[in-house]
């Protein structure tokens, strides 16, 4: 059994305050994209993660995919299993590729092992896996609020424009982007800003981590003016980076855009 956990960028993000259990309060709109890894379960005598792709930092047992599986084996008489991941979003990219990893293990299990969770269910679990975890277990935009558990669907389509997301050779911590922002109530608030046409998201629709890590990483600041100069209409960090995306109405810009930014394209 085989599912693709995708990948996932951000319509804005503005960081609302720091709360009294460590998290941040925040405010965005998640939009999942094609971008995917590729995750397989087979039986197995014992348990085994099996990685491939992309490298992964780190022990194996703390991948997400591992503690998923951990949580429900808790819970639930699930048998071991072999997982194999073959990595194709990169790691430290706030593309949620990790995330995505956790939260569709937990799906997969659900569905190999027959144990009827809902997606409420799927949820709770996918929340001691992390923040944002929860956002991938529905396959829809999705409103994030609290520390970003909180979700409300939100119908948006961007597919008829062409989307570049692309990537520098630079892994940015988020625990660092979000010790280096100042939380602040934003000038537009994501409510007012996300109904606005397209053409205006440039103006109002902000990612408050890019002013903190604009001056410490200037190639993220260059690769977001490069993707206005390719002809983007919108362009943005997607979350904490170090991902850049920019979204372009004719495909002629969007391959000048591919042109531009070469090895860096990852979509």
């Amino acid at each position: 059994m085989i599912v693709y956990p995708h990948a996932k960028i951000n319509l804005g993000l503005h960081i609302l305050q720091k709360r009294s259990d460590g998290f941040h309060q925040i405010e965005t709109l998640i939009y999942p994209v094609r971008l995917c890894d590729i995750l397989e379960v087979k039986p197995s005598s014992t348990f085994h993660l099996f990685l491939y792709g992309l490298p992964v930092a780190g022990d194996p047992k703390d991948n997400l995919c591992h503690i998923a599986w951990e949580a429900l084996r808790k819970d639930f008489s699930i048998p071991p299993v072999q997982l194999h991941l073959y990595k194709r979003i990169p790691c430290g990219a706030g593309l949620g590729g990790g995330s995505s990893d956790g939260a569709f293990t937990l799906k997969l299990l659900n569905n190999y092992c027959s144990l009827g969770l809902s997606d409420q269910q799927l949820s709770a679990y996918a929340l001691r896996l992390g923040s944002d975890c929860p956002s991938f277990i529905p396959d829809h935009p999705s409103l994030a609020g609290g520390r970003g558990e909180h979700l409300i669907p939100y119908h948006i389509d961007l597919s008829r424009f062409h989307i570049l997301i692309c990537k520098p050779p630079l892994f940015v911590s988020t625990a660092k982007a979000y010790a280096l922002s100042t939380p602040k109530r934003p000038k537009h608030p994501l409510q007012k800003t996300r109904s606005l046409p397209p053409s205006l998201w440039r103006e109002n629709l902000i990612n408050d981590f890019e002013s903190a890590l604009f001056p410490i990483y200037p190639i993220l600041q260059q690769i977001k003016e490069t993707l206005y100069d390719s002809g983007a209409f919108y362009a943005s960090l997607s979350g904490s980076g170090s991902a850049l995306y920019g979204l372009f109405d004719s495909e002629q810009a969007y391959k000048e855009g591919c042109r531009r930014l070469g090895a860096m394209v990852l979509l």
